[in-house]
C-alpha cells in the first residue's frame, strides 16, 4: 500500500539542501527529462510508515526463508508529478568503492532476486511517496551477507523527431541482507607482482610499482586496509582521502602502489600485509581479525651505477692504456738513440795515441 504525504513543508531545508546536494553530485541522484526547466530531482532513503528514518541504507540479519517488510521513500523535488519507475536488483562495489547496483540487461542471481516492490510510483511536486517493499529469504540460502539495491528511475523522452533513445537515470540505496548461520571471514592476496622505475642519477634511488588483488574468500562482507614494504620503503593502502576498500563475498578488489626510496640492488623483496576487519551488523566499527601476508621478489637493475662503472673503468683503461703506451714510446725512443750512437761510432776511424819514452825526451 502506498503512503504518499505532504513532505516539502515538513522536511527541514538542511535535509533538502543536503539532498539537493547529494543528487548534484551523483549522476544516478539527478535526471533529466526534456528542457532545462522540466528538469526532474530527486531522493530516495529507508523509510518508516511516516518517511526517511534516518538510515542511510537497510540492514538485515534473517534466518533462512524469513521474511520481512521495509519501505522506501522517493521524495519528488521538482514542481512537476513525476511516475518513478522502482527496481531491485543485486548490488556490488566498484572500482572506486562506491556502492552499485546491476544494469539491464544484466540478471540478478542473488538478494535482488529476494525483494519485491511495486513497479512504478507517482509522486506529486514536493511530496514524498513511501513505498512498502518485501525481502524473502531462500530456505536454502548460504550463510552471510548478501547485497542488493532498490532505486527509483526516471527515463528521459527522446529527441523530439522520435530518433535516439531515452536514458534512464535512478538513485538508491544499498539493502545488506546477513543470513544466519555458520559466518567463515577469509582473505587472500593474488597476483602480486611490481615494476620497477629506475632513476638515472645514480645518487638517487627509484621506485616501485606494485599490484596485487583482494580477494574476499570468506561469506562476510571485509574492509581492508594493509601496507606494502619493499626496499626499505612503506606504502599504506587505501591511500589517504581514497575511499576504503570493501569487500562483499568472493568479490575481487585490485590495488596498485607505489614505494618510492627503492635502491636498485639487482633484486628487492615485497611483502604485501593485508589487515581485515570484518563488518558487525548495526555497529560502526568492524571486528579486526588476523593480518594476511604475501611476497614477491621484483628485478631492480642498477642500470645507471652499472653506467658510471663502466664509464669509470673506461677511464682507467684509457689512462693505463695512454701510460703504457708513452713507456713504450720512450723505450723505442731510446734504443733509436742508441742504436744511433753505435752506429755513429761504428763509422768514425780508430785513433791511437802513443806516449814519448824516456829516452826520446832526453
Amino acid at each position: 500500500m502506498r503512503h504518499p504525504r505532504r513532505y516539502g513543508r515538513r522536511v527541514s531545508a538542511a535535509f533538502a539542501l543536503a539532498a539537493a546536494l547529494a543528487l548534484a553530485a551523483s549522476s544516478p541522484g539527478l535526471a533529466a527529462d526534456g528542457d532545462a526547466e522540466d528538469r526532474v530531482v530527486w531522493s530516495v532513503a529507508p523509510a518508516d510508515a511516516d518517511g526517511p528514518d534516518g538510515r542511510h541504507w537497510v540492514e538485515l540479519e534473517l534466518e533462512p526463508g524469513e521474511e520481512v517488510t521495509e519501505r522506501v521513500a522517493v521524495t519528488n523535488l521538482s514542481d512537476r508529478q513525476v511516475t518513478f519507475s522502482l527496481v531491485a536488483a543485486d548490488g556490488y562495489f566498484t572500482a572506486t568503492g562506491r556502492f552499485n547496483m546491476l544494469n539491464n540487461p544484466e540478471e540478478s542471481v542473488d538478494a535482488g532476486t529476494w525483494i519485491a516492490i511495486e513497479p512504478r510510483v507517482s509522486v506529486e511536486p514536493n511530496e514524498t511517496a513511501v513505498v512498502p517493499f518485501t525481502v524473502a529469504v531462500p530456505a536454502d540460502a548460504e550463510p552471510g551477507d548478501h547485497a542488493a539495491g532498490v532505486a527509483a528511475a526516471v527515463t528521459s523522452a527522446a529527441g523530439e523527431s522520435g530518433s535516439g533513445l531515452g536514458v534512464t537515470s535512478r538513485f538508491g540505496f544499498r539493502v545488506m541482507t546477513r543470513v544466519a548461520g555458520e559466518i567463515r571471514p577469509g582473505l587472500e592476496i593474488q597476483g602480486l607482482s611490481g615494476r620497477y622505475d629506475v632513476a638515472w642519477s645514480p645518487a638517487k634511488p627509484g621506485r616501485l610499482h606494485v599490484t596485487f588483488d583482494l580477494v574476499n574468500t570468506g561469506n562476510v562482507r571485509l574492509i581492508v586496509t594493509g601496507a606494502v614494504d619493499a626496499g626499505g620503503g612503506n606504502t599504506a593502502f587505501p591511500a589517504d582521502k581514497a575511499p576504503q576498500i570493501e569487500l562483499l563475498p568472493g568479490a575481487q578488489h585490485s590495488v596498485e602502489t607505489t614505494v618510492d626510496g627503492v635502491w636498485p640492488l639487482v633484486s628487492a623483496k615485497v611483502a604485501v600485509t593485508a589487515l581485515p576487519a570484518a563488518v558487525v551488523l548495526g555497529e560502526t566499527e568492524a571486528t579486526e581479525l588476523d593480518a594476511v601476508a604475501a611476497q614477491a621478489r621484483v628485478w631492480t637493475p642498477p642500470w645507471p651505477q652499472l653506467v658510471c662503472l663502466a664509464g669509470l673503468a673506461l677511464i682507467l683503461a684509457a689512462i693505463l692504456g695512454g701510460r703504457s703506451r708513452s713507456r713504450k714510446r720512450i723505450a723505442l725512443m731510446l734504443e733509436a738513440a742508441r742504436a744511433e750512437e753505435r752506429a755513429r761510432a761504428a763509422a768514425s776511424p780508430s785513433v791511437s795515441f802513443e806516449y814519448p819514452s824516456q829516452e826520446d825526451l832526453r
